[in-house]
């Protein structure tokens, strides 16, 4: 691992009280991925990276240390933080909590990382709040290794194709869907056309949103091992 960094791009995902006047806090940088440091006496009154280390905000982080955990040393930031409010903050709040929860540390995942900043810049707009997040969430399955083949079904590589209904696994992909499946399990059970469409990344239409949403939530619980997100509790606040 790298004993001195520099001028890193850089976001906070996540800080914590460390000690008396320290944060410990988790990073999301473009070319060491998920770190974790602290920032000695950043809760001090007196600091001056008190208010530049919160979530959001595009900075540059220097570190030192050979262990898990670094010591930051310079900080800085040159652009104004992303102002979001309402649903799109709690939904940038839950991009930061899944990629707490599922980046190894110090894996690189430089495309995963212009993909957040893109997401959070598009978060401020007044593009479609659903279609931005489903898009995140399949770049973020993708860099993990685990892209949802919407090509083709298992076993046998035949096309997904209009007219068929197909079953869900997240460690095998589609298969057709046999009639008791689609009874017993129907929350696995998708349409062949609205596969398609969410292949194209063509889901504005209510029901394509509806079942993109719930098939990528069934493939990151498998990933988040049954543990719900704190973040989706907030929605239901809006």
């Amino acid at each position: 691992m790298e004993n001195r960094v520099q001028l890193q791009p850089a976001y906070v995902l996540f800080s914590r009280p460390f000690q008396n006047t320290s944060l410990m806090l988790d990073f999301f940088t473009i070319d060491y991925g998920r770190i974790r440091a602290i920032a000695k006496g950043a809760r001090r009154q007196s600091s001056k990276y008190r208010s530049i280390l919160q979530p959001f905000q595009p900075l540059l982080v220097g570190y030192t240390g050979r262990g898990e955990v670094k010591t930051l040393g310079h900080i800085e930031s040159s652009v104004a933080a992303i102002t979001l409010k309402g649903e799109r903050l709690f939904s940038a709040i839950y991009l930061n909590e899944i990629l707490c929860r599922l980046l190894h540390n110090y894996v690189e995942h430089k495309l995963l990382y212009q993909n957040y900043q893109e997401t959070l810049i598009a978060l401020q707009g007044s593009g479609n709040l659903e279609v931005t997040l489903r898009i995140f969430e399949l770049t973020l399955l993708s860099e993990l290794g685990y892209a949802i083949n919407f090509n083709e079904v298992s076993p046998t590589n035949k096309p997904i194709v209009n007219g068929e209904l197909y079953k869900f696994s997240p460690h095998i992909g589609f298969e057709l869907a046999t009639h008791r499946e689609n009874e017993e399990t129907p929350q696995h059970i998708f349409e062949g056309e609205v596969l398609i469409a969410i292949r194209e990344l063509k889901m504005e239409e209510d029901k394509v949103a509806k079942s993109a949403k719930r098939l990528l939530r069934i493939a990151l619980s498998a990933l988040l091992g049954g543990k719900p997100l704190n973040s989706r509790n907030l929605f239901g606040s809006v």
